[in-house]
């Protein structure tokens, strides 16, 4: 008896020492790594419609990108050679550039696509030959102002642009380009900011709808700083940009905003929810160009508690640099 109740004490020390063991919670999982961040960072207006001493002035936007040696364009001006006579002027070559993101279909950003691939694949074949686009960038249009014909003419450029040898990648939701870059996609509407012209309609896969641009996109650098937005004309909305981007990016503080912010006909109240929001976000610089309207960014200036030193009219040549801040040349000084 003694022997079988000596045996009986030890199984149930054992299986009691196996149960602690299967309770003990298991060990967290290690943490996620953490997202990699742009460590120099520059960005060059190329095409807008000031122009300070050098390049030529038009209605459209374009931009350069040069990021911790990686180079990429953002739009492409509206006519065909602003931005290939430009770019030579400010001291830019464009030939080592092989990637460029259009924000949308509008002719005021996609105008030097064609010319710009054809003329420097001459001296690079690379060049210009992946072009990021968001989805709905091809869908037909019917033209607001009641013209016949198709409405979205940025679809002639499609075949022109792929005959060099280019090639679309099309974009649905965010992506990162490279370490630290991200791009947007299609941009959710969450708050009605209405930023575009006109009473267009795209043609989309649920049928004809009023043309908001939906394939509208943006580019957003993740920096120790904080995040730098570029846009074009954010038809989709600054604020619902900057959202997206804080959502799927990080939840930082906005260093900079550059680029065509559509705010030139926006009334007060919207530019001062606008303003309001953008404070909030803690926005550090700002250089609005193309349609952002030269009223518009005064005001946003003050709503946003920036000066002339962060705050300008972006121009042709006009840069911002990580560390350095807003060069507004002479003209926008």
């Amino acid at each position: 008896m003694k022997t079988l109740s000596w045996l009986t004490c030890t199984a149930l020390l054992v299986w009691g020492a196996a149960s602690v063991r299967a309770e003990t919670p298991p060990s967290p999982p290690p943490a996620p790594a953490p997202r990699a961040q742009v460590k120099s960072l520059k960005v060059t207006v190329l095409s807008t419609m000031l122009t300070d001493l050098k390049g030529l002035g038009e209605w459209g936007f374009a931009a350069l990108i040069e990021a911790d040696g990686h180079r990429i364009l953002f739009d492409t001006g509206a006519n065909p050679d602003t931005v290939l006579k430009n770019a030579p002027l400010l001291g830019v070559d464009l030939s080592t550039v092989t990637d460029v993101i259009l924000s949308h279909n509008h002719g005021d950003h996609t105008g030097g696509l064609v010319t710009l691939r054809r003329e420097l694949a001459k001296k690079n074949p690379a060049a210009l030959s992946r072009a990021h686009v968001g989805r709905g960038i091809f869908w037909s249009r019917v033209s607001s102002s009641g013209r016949s014909g198709e409405g979205n003419s940025f679809l002639a450029a499609r075949p022109r642009y792929e005959t060099t040898g280019g090639k679309f990648i099309e974009h649905t939701e965010p992506v990162e380009l490279f370490p630290g870059a991200w791009l947007t996609g299609p941009i959710p509407r969450v708050h009605p900011e209405r930023n575009w012209s006109g009473k267009g309609k795209v043609q989309t896969p649920e049928g004809l709808v009023e043309d908001t641009i939906p394939e509208e996109q943006a580019l957003v650098l993740d920096t120790e700083q904080g995040l730098v937005l570029v846009t074009g004309c954010a038809h989709a909305g600054v604020i619902n940009t900057l959202e997206l981007a804080r959502a799927k990016v990080r939840e930082a503080p906005v260093l900079a905003a550059i680029g065509g912010f559509h705010l030139f006909d926006a009334d007060e109240k919207t530019l001062a929810w606008t303003g309001g929001k953008l404070r909030e976000m803690k926005l550090g610089y700002l250089s609005g160009a193309h349609c952002t309207g030269i009223e518009a960014l005064h005001r946003l200036r003050e709503l946003t508690g920036l000066d002339r030193a962060t705050s300008i009219v972006g121009s042709v040549g006009s840069s911002f640099e990580l560390g350095k801040g807003l060069d507004p040349l002479k003209i926008a000084r």
